[in-house]
C-alpha cells in the first residue's frame, strides 16, 4: 500500500495512520476514483429513527400556519359554546379552567419534541458541514493531481526541449 502511504504523506502531511476517518475515505475514493458525493437528505433519513422521525412531523405541524389558525379556530369555537350557547350547563364555563388543562398538557408535551427537532436540526447541519467538507477535500486532492499531471508533462517537454537544444548545439559546434 506504497502508494497510500505516499498520497497521505504529500496531501495531508501525515502518514496514513495520523489520517481521521473522514481524510481516509475521501482519499481512497480519490485513489479508486468513485464518487463522493451524495443525496444528503436520503443520507440523513437513513440515519433517523421512527421517534424522531415521528417528533420532526408533529413540529412541523405544530410550526405551520394551518395549525395556528386551526388552534386559534378552536380556542374561538370552546369559548363561544361555552359562553353563549351553553349559558346554564356549560361544560368548562368561563375563566375555562378545563381549557387552561387542556392548553397546559399541550405546552407541556409539544415543547420538548419542538426542543428534539431543533436538536436534530444541529445535527443535520453537521452532518451536512461534514459531507461538504468530504467534498471540498476531495475536490483539492483531485486538483492537486491534475497539478501534479501538468507538472509531470511539463518537465517531460521541458527535458525533451533541453535535449533537443543540446542536440542542436552539438550540431552547430560539428559545423564550425
Amino acid at each position: 500500500m506504497k502508494p497510500f502511504d505516499d498520497a497521505a504523506q504529500i496531501l495531508f502531511g501525515k502518514s496514513p495512520d495520523q489520517l481521521d476517518e473522514t481524510e481516509r475515505e475521501v482519499l481512497l475514493h480519490s485513489r479508486e476514483g468513485r464518487i463522493l458525493s451524495q443525496d444528503r437528505n436520503v443520507a440523513y433519513e437513513a440515519r433517523q429513527s421512527l421517534g424522531e422521525r415521528i417528533a420532526d412531523a408533529i413540529a412541523r405541524v405544530g410550526g405551520s400556519w394551518a395549525f395556528i389558525i386551526g388552534f386559534l379556530v378552536f380556542l374561538l369555537v370552546w369559548t363561544v359554546v361555552n359562553t353563549l350557547v351553553l349559558t346554564r350547563d356549560a361544560f368548562d364555563p368561563y375563566p375555562f379552567i378545563f381549557l387552561n388543562l387542556v392548553l397546559s398538557m399541550l405546552a407541556a408535551l409539544q415543547a420538548p419534541i419542538i426542543m428534539m427537532s431543533q436538536n436534530r436540526q444541529a445535527a443535520r447541519d453537521r452532518f451536512e458541514a461534514s459531507k461538504d467538507y468530504e467534498v471540498n477535500l476531495k475536490a483539492e486532492i483531485e486538483l492537486m493531481a491534475l497539478h501534479h499531471k501538468v507538472d509531470t508533462q511539463f518537465l517531460g517537454e521541458i527535458a525533451a526541449l533541453k535535449l533537443e537544444v543540446l542536440r542542436l548545439h552539438d550540431l552547430l559546434r560539428e559545423k564550425e
